[in-house]
């Protein structure tokens, strides 16, 4: 009897220590051994991110560094070519992705994404004298720029842009790289997110914003790895507390005026 006792609070023990541990994932303890957090983005994506000097700033940088206050840790940048960024993820070189990254069912297949925290919708850019496009049907006989790997890149292969037609998706690694081209008639049409096409036709004189939206509207939302659960959760306590307090939009307005 005394045997089975000893067994029984051995066992009763060790469910206990487990429960201690609260399923913590991998990542959550790598973040709270190493005393800092990894973000992945592309700072190419005003004013969502974007460069000063060494500095990444904009408003998903801002929310980066409120996830690391709340989980007491280091914030680190890796700032890389948006197209790696699940890849990264998911061979643990990042923790989470924040790049104005759109929820898509692909995307759902290989991460795990957050609540919500911002609205976009898709928008061409073209150039002020141009009379021949004037909304997304124009699109299927034109060279239109897009910046690899994003939403706008996969409006424009699969439901604007003929190859029948002549037509063809030239890819970008920036939006500012397409501008170039766009100013310089090497490409007809940029397809890109209506905030970012605000900045860009606002730095670049010479661009218009077409009225006709190009897609769907789209929700921006951060991403970790599958199984991450306990990151995630942090993740969506830190949305919640910024989108009901307007911090979010006071940070869309502050970055989007800047020069």
């Amino acid at each position: 009897m005394k045997k089975i006792l000893v067994m029984i609070l051995v066992l009763a023990l060790g469910l206990a220590l487990a429960g201690c541990g609260g399923g913590q994932s991998e990542t959550m303890s790598k973040i709270k051994k190493e005393g800092k957090i990894i973000w992945g983005t592309n700072a190419e994506f005003a004013p969502f991110e974007m460069r000063r000097g060494d500095e990444v700033i904009g408003v998903d940088a801002e929310i980066a560094k409120k996830i690391a206050e709340k989980l007491g840790v280091e914030l680190v940048v890796e700032d890389m070519d948006f197209g790696g960024l699940i890849s990264a993820l998911n061979s643990k070189q990042i923790d989470f992705i924040g790049a104005g990254f759109t929820i898509n069912p692909e995307r759902e297949e290989q991460v795990l994404f957050t609540k919500t925290y911002f609205k976009a919708v898709q928008v061409i850019i073209v150039k002020e004298d141009n009379t021949d496009i004037n909304g997304p049907d124009d699109l299927a006989d034109k060279k239109v720029g897009v910046q690899e790997n994003t939403t706008g890149d996969f409006i424009a292969s699969d439901e604007l842009v003929s190859e029948e037609e002549g037509g063809q998706v030239i890819r970008f690694m920036s939006p500012m790289e397409a501008v170039l081209d766009l100013k310089n008639s090497r490409i007809d049409a940029i397809v890109i997110d209506n905030l970012p096409a605000q900045y860009l036709v606002a730095q670049n004189p010479g661009l218009k914003i077409l009225e006709e939206k190009a897609g769907e509207d789209e929700e921006y939302a951060m991403a970790v790895r599958k199984g991450d659960d306990d990151l995630k959760k942090v993740i969506d306590e830190v949305l919640e507390e910024l989108i009901a307090s307007g911090q979010i939009d006071e940070w869309v307005e502050e970055y989007s005026l800047l020069d």
